[in-house]
C-alpha cells in the first residue's frame, strides 16, 4: 500500500512548445503513471511575459477577455488580458499587444515598432471600470519607451518647433516637450503594477537598447541610435529614473510606467505567487518541481523557476527545475535547485525537441523517471523527498 505523496507542478512556458498548464499537466499525467497514488497539483506561472494573464487568471478563477487592437507595426490584431478580483484588476501582457511573436523574422523593426495596442488594452480595461493595472513586461517587439502606449492613452509629443510627433524614433530623438492636456481621464486614481523580470537601466550598456534591441532585429547602428535616442528622451523627462532598476525593460516600458503612470516595480514572479497563493498551497507538499523552456545561471535572477524556489525554500521544500534545454548546472545547483535535469534527450534535434508532441512526451518521460525513483522508500515528508532525490541520475 503506498502512501500519499504530494507534489507541486509549477511550470513557466515552454515558449514555442507548451503552455505553463501544458508543461504542468504533462508532468502530472507522467508521474503517476507511475505514482498513481500521488497528488499531483499543477499551478501554472510566469515571470511577467508571455502567459502571465493566463496563468493568474486560470488560478485566481479569473475572466479573460478579448480585444482587437493595433499589432507593433500598426496591423490590427486579437489581443487579450485577464480581468480578476470581480473586475477590478486587469492583468495586461503586453506582449499580447505588442509582442516579437506577433511579428515574423523580416518585420522586425525597432525603430517603428510601437506599443500603442498595449495602450489601447488598458483604454479597454479602464472603460470596463478597472482601478488596478498589473502589466507583464516581457516579450516585446518594441524598443519606444513605452511612448506609443502613452499616446494610446492621450499623452501627445513635440519637437522643438511644436510640431506633433507620432512615429517611435522621431519621439525618442526629436521630442522636447510631452502634453498631458488629453490624457485619458479615466486614468485618474487607477494604480499601475509593473511586472518586470530583468533589472537593466534604461540605456547604456546594459540598457534596452544593447541587451534587448538586437533580438528585435537592430543592427549594431541602430542600437547605438536607439541608446542615444533613449538619452534623449530621459533627459526630456526624467534622467534619475532612468537607472531604476527595471526601467529597460520590454524596451522601456518599465521606465514610461515609473514615471508617466506612477508603477510600481516588482518581480512578476512574486506577483504571480502571491496572487496565487503559492506558499499556502505548497505548504506540507514533499517536492515542487518547477523550470521552463530554457534554463541556465541567468534563470536565478528573477525568471520565474527562481521565484518559485525562494519561495519552496521558505517552507524547506526541496526543488527539481526541468527544462527542455539546461546549461550552468553547477550554478544551478549552487543556487538551491536539489536536482536540475533537461527533458530533451541526448542527441535529439532542437527542431524536433520544440515541436508541442515531442515536448509533451519527453516531459512525461522525463517525469516517469523522477517518479520512478522516488518510489524506493516512499518518500512522504520533504525531508524524506530530499535524501532521495539524491539518486536521482537520469
Amino acid at each position: 500500500m503506498y502512501t500519499m505523496t504530494r507534489i507541486i507542478a509549477a511550470f513557466d512556458s515552454f515558449k514555442g512548445s507548451l503552455t505553463s498548464r501544458e508543461a504542468g499537466e504533462a508532468f502530472r499525467r507522467g508521474f503517476m503513471a507511475e505514482r498513481p497514488d500521488a497528488e499531483v497539483e499543477v499551478l501554472a506561472i510566469a515571470d511577467g511575459g508571455e502567459g502571465m494573464a493566463e496563468a493568474i487568471s486560470d488560478g485566481v478563477g479569473g475572466v479573460m477577455v478579448s480585444k482587437q487592437v493595433s499589432d507593433p507595426l500598426g496591423r490590427r490584431v486579437e489581443a487579450h488580458y485577464a480581468l480578476i478580483n470581480d473586475g477590478d484588476t486587469a492583468v495586461i501582457a503586453m506582449s499580447s499587444a505588442s509582442g516579437l511573436t506577433l511579428l515574423s523574422p523580416d518585420e522586425r523593426n525597432p525603430l517603428i515598432a510601437s506599443t500603442y495596442g498595449t495602450g489601447e488594452l488598458i483604454v479597454d480595461a479602464l472603460e470596463r471600470g478597472c482601478s488596478k493595472i498589473i502589466m507583464g513586461l516581457g516579450g516585446s517587439a518594441t524598443n519606444d519607451c513605452g511612448v506609443g502606449m502613452l499616446r494610446a492613452l492621450g499623452y501627445r509629443f513635440y519637437d522643438s518647433t511644436g510640431e506633433e510627433l507620432t512615429e517611435t524614433i522621431s519621439i525618442l530623438e526629436r521630442v522636447e516637450s510631452i502634453s498631458t492636456a488629453q490624457r485619458n481621464p479615466l486614468l485618474m486614481g487607477v494604480r499601475f503594477t509593473a511586472a518586470v523580470d530583468v533589472d537593466n537601466p534604461l540605456y547604456g550598456p546594459m540598457g534596452a537598447a544593447h541587451i534587448f534591441a538586437p533580438q528585435k532585429g537592430a543592427s549594431p547602428e541602430v542600437v547605438e541610435r536607439l541608446d542615444r535616442a533613449l538619452r534623449h528622451y530621459a533627459e526630456v523627462v526624467d534622467k534619475e529614473s532612468a537607472e531604476v532598476a527595471g526601467a529597460g525593460a520590454a524596451g522601456g516600458m518599465g521606465y514610461a510606467l515609473h514615471t508617466m503612470l506612477g508603477a510600481r516595480m516588482c518581480p512578476g514572479i512574486e506577483i504571480v505567487l502571491t496572487l496565487l497563493d503559492f506558499e499556502r498551497r505548497a505548504e506540507g507538499a514533499a517536492l515542487v518541481v518547477t523550470g521552463e523552456g530554457s534554463i541556465d545561471a541567468q534563470t536565478l535572477h528573477g525568471k520565474a523557476p527562481a521565484g518559485v524556489l525562494r519561495a519552496a525554500q521558505r517552507l524547506s521544500i526541496p526543488v527539481v527545475a526541468l527544462g527542455g534545454r539546461v546549461e550552468g548546472i553547477e550554478e544551478l545547483l549552487a543556487g538551491g535547485f536539489r536536482e536540475v535535469h533537461a527533458i530533451t534527450p541526448f542527441g535529439q534535434l532542437t527542431e524536433v525537441a520544440m515541436q508541442r508532441a515531442t515536448a509533451i512526451e519527453n516531459m512525461e518521460r522525463t517525469a516517469r523517471a523522477i517518479a520512478h525513483v522516488l518510489m524506493d522508500g516512499v518518500p512522504t515528508t520533504a525531508s524524506e523527498m530530499d535524501r532521495s532525490l539524491i539518486k536521482l541520475g537520469m
